[in-house]
């Protein structure tokens, strides 16, 4: 239970990693604040929390949205008057040519996952400052933003961005007690029913040739969350199965 008394805010919460992560810190004990766009999605999810014992709210929030940003974390703390944990999962993995790339794809993608980040972790940063106990913000990056890949520029860009940003929120709210980490996973099995098998470029790279589970990420964004991480902020750990640190593997 090492979440017991703290209120958590996961966005993205409606499926995947995010529900993954929900779902995890629920059941050591957080109360959560389960944040998706489709409310539909976060409604079920928040219910299957309660149904397990746990205890948690859906909303819905557009993450690239000020007002909706505050509005969510104004529930958290109406319902439970504080915010210990933000984990920002929310985003959208969608793929363009470069040469192709148009300005509304470019905006839509890096609007979500990049100033989406922004908007979440410096909302709840405040709330967080102003209650003066420190806190704990994870965001969820990529192995696409450590090096490049065809057909993600956009999407390598904002996690790329994700990455910088959470390293420039750690440096200066580091005096508040609010230790901002990120977790890097690789291909991950989010959508099952989609995705079909591992593309072979993928396993060639990966010393353990499978997806990732999202309760694998959510794991690791476990530990970022929790009192356990006391010493370290600014990093990205990768959930990649060894993608991010391979060189030759052949020999």
């Amino acid at each position: 239970m090492r979440f017991e008394d703290k209120v958590a805010m996961v966005t993205g919460a409606g499926h995947g990693i995010g529900n993954a992560v929900g779902v995890r810190l629920a059941s050591e004990g957080a109360r959560v604040l389960v944040c998706d766009l489709d409310g539909d999605l976060a409604a079920a999810n928040a219910k299957a929390i309660q149904e397990t014992g746990g205890t948690a709210e859906a909303c819905v929030m557009d993450v690239a949205q000020r007002d909706d940003v505050q509005r969510a974390v104004d529930q958290a703390v109406s319902s439970w008057s504080r915010l210990d944990i933000l984990v920002c999962s929310a985003g959208v993995m969608e793929r363009a040519p470069f040469l192709e790339t148009t300005d509304k794809h470019w905006l839509r993608v890096t609007g979500i996952n990049l100033h989406g980040t922004f908007l979440c972790g410096q909302i709840a940063a405040r709330q967080m400052v102003t209650q003066g106990e420190g806190g704990r913000i994870v965001n969820v990056a990529s192995n696409s933003g450590i090096f490049g890949g065809r057909g993600r520029a956009a999407y390598g860009a904002s996690k790329a961005g994700v990455i910088n940003l959470t390293q420039s929120m750690a440096i200066e709210l580091a005096e508040h007690d609010i230790l901002v980490n990120a977790v890097g996973p690789g291909p991950t099995l989010t959508r099952p029913e989609v995705q079909g098998a591992l593309m072979a470029s993928a396993q060639n790279r990966m010393p353990l040739k499978r997806y990732g589970l999202p309760e694998e990420i959510a794991s690791v964004a476990a530990f970022l969350a929790s009192d356990e991480c006391s010493f370290t902020t600014g990093h990205v750990f990768a959930a990649d199965g060894g993608f991010t640190i391979a060189g030759v593997m052949e020999g």
